[in-house]
């Protein structure tokens, strides 16, 4: 068999996961993967559907894609993820060059999808949201071969407002502790050496199938795979980090003394109105308790302004927050009233333009913490993952325990030794801006 498909991955670390698990099928039953649109075959876009921009770019790219019908040697245009799972009616009916929809839960099909839509068959594959397909641990990596997303669980329990998720990818279904271990010794012999886990809700994991919060229990296990050395946590909420996951990230060195920990606000009125679970109270105490057991940990979160109701009272309560607690990283949404939930529905919607301002602020806050936090590192050293060299600079460029690719900042470090990427060594840190870090490497330290 010699078709070739271009698979287009949008949205989120999750759904990347799901587009990789497609990639290790479809490459399975031989067909053959290219990046070029143009002489695909068949073009298959998981996309997004979480906010209004999210949306754009998932339509946007669907139409550019359906040019290569008539520009290139495209036979199939296949739709899946977030956007297809909430608009499986209108994609067809509006995009007539959508040959087949596979929903949230119907990309392990995507081989007898394919084969249908090559036979000229229009494809609906929507499957029940609540079922977790079988576990299908021969991905094929699409980062860059050292860090690898870990999904260790779909869908989600929590009923917020603003969000449409748990109505396109159901109630948590968590994966067992045994057939993650197995992936992530599969990822290893890859060449993985950090994964990064996630989830919608992971420190909810185990709840449905172990009748508890097991992601302590996970960590450990997933610990003992050898070839691993840094295991990043993303999408903590800050209610259901307990005191034994916090011990275990003390405990354990392989573990990232990092925590990504979405807040969305710290009003209590409007934490309330978005039917979040935690209170101020609550997100405080979780953020002292990490940082006394934990002094180095560096912590993220994610805000969203704009909230309807949101009084400007309210949003100095959250400016003078951030510049309380000073997180070491910071992301800010301005709200997105999205169909089918019960915040786009509320009164009092923010205007537009007062969002953004908001947002801005926020954001120009941040930087000045950034700055601080990052001088803080100076003079520290800090093991670094290399993901790669700039030939024009002389420096080669990677990540610290404190940053999450493709979120947060790098290093550039000089070193007299050639380094690979994955290589992972020991560089002191010599100066910083908002964003980055610079550093030189440690003489007698190279691995």
């Amino acid at each position: 068999m010699d078709r070739k498909i271009a698979f287009i991955s949008l949205g989120c670390d999750k759904n990347r996961v799901d587009s990789e698990v497609m990639l290790g099928l479809v490459s399975e039953k031989g067909y053959v993967l290219t990046g070029d649109e143009a002489v695909a075959d068949v073009i298959v876009i998981n996309t997004c559907a979480f906010i209004h921009d999210a949306k754009e770019e998932s339509i946007e790219t669907i139409l550019e894609m359906a040019e290569y019908k008539k520009t290139g040697n495209c036979k199939a245009l296949i739709v899946t993820g977030c956007l297809a799972q909430r608009y499986q009616g209108e994609l067809m009916q509006e995009l007539p060059e959508v040959d087949a929809i596979v929903g949230t839960t119907g990309y392990d099909s995507i081989v007898e999808v394919i084969e249908g839509a090559l036979s000229n068959n229009k494809v609906m594959c929507l499957k029940d949201i609540h079922t977790q397909p079988d576990p299908y641990i021969h991905r094929i990596i699409s980062t860059t071969g050292y860090y690898a997303y870990l999904k260790i669980a779909e869908g989600c329990n929590k009923s917020c407002t603003f969000c449409i998720i748990p109505k396109l990818r159901g109630k948590i279904r968590s994966r067992t502790i045994e057939s993650l271990v197995e992936e992530a010794k599969y990822l290893a012999l890859q060449g993985v050496k950090e994964l990064i886990i996630v989830a919608q809700d992971t420190t909810m994991y185990g709840i449905d199938i172990y009748h508890k919060k097991a992601l302590p229990d996970l960590l450990r296990a997933l610990v003992q795979v050898e070839a691993i050395e840094w295991i990043r946590l993303l999408y903590c909420y800050p209610e259901t980090i307990t005191d034994e996951l916090i011990q275990v990230m003390q405990d354990e060195n392989k573990i990232c003394n990092y925590i990504d920990m979405p807040i969305q606000h710290i009003n209590d009125t409007i934490l309330n109105k978005m039917a979040r679970k935690s209170t101020k109270n609550q997100i405080t105490n979780t953020l002292h308790k990490l940082r006394e057991a934990i002094p180095d940990i560096c912590l993220r979160t994610t805000l969203i302004t704009g909230f309807p109701g949101e009084t400007e009272e309210q949003f100095q309560e959250m400016c003078d927050f951030i510049e309380k607690t000073e997180f070491d990283h910071l992301g800010v949404f301005t709200f997105s009233p999205e169909e089918g939930t019960k915040a786009a529905k509320m009164d009092n919607q923010i205007k537009e333009a007062i969002k953004i301002k908001r947002q801005e602020v926020i954001m120009t806050l941040q930087q000045a913490i950034s700055l601080k936090k990052h001088k803080e590192q100076i003079g520290r050293i800090l093991d670094v993952l290399i993901e790669g060299y700039i030939p024009e600079d002389n420096v080669y460029c990677g990540r610290t325990y404190r940053d999450t690719p493709n979120v947060d900042g790098m290093i550039f470090i000089t070193s007299p030794y050639e380094h690979l990427s994955g290589d992972r060594v020991k560089a002191q840190i010599i100066g910083a801006n908002e964003y980055d870090l610079i550093g030189e490497i440690i003489h007698e330290s190279r691995e």
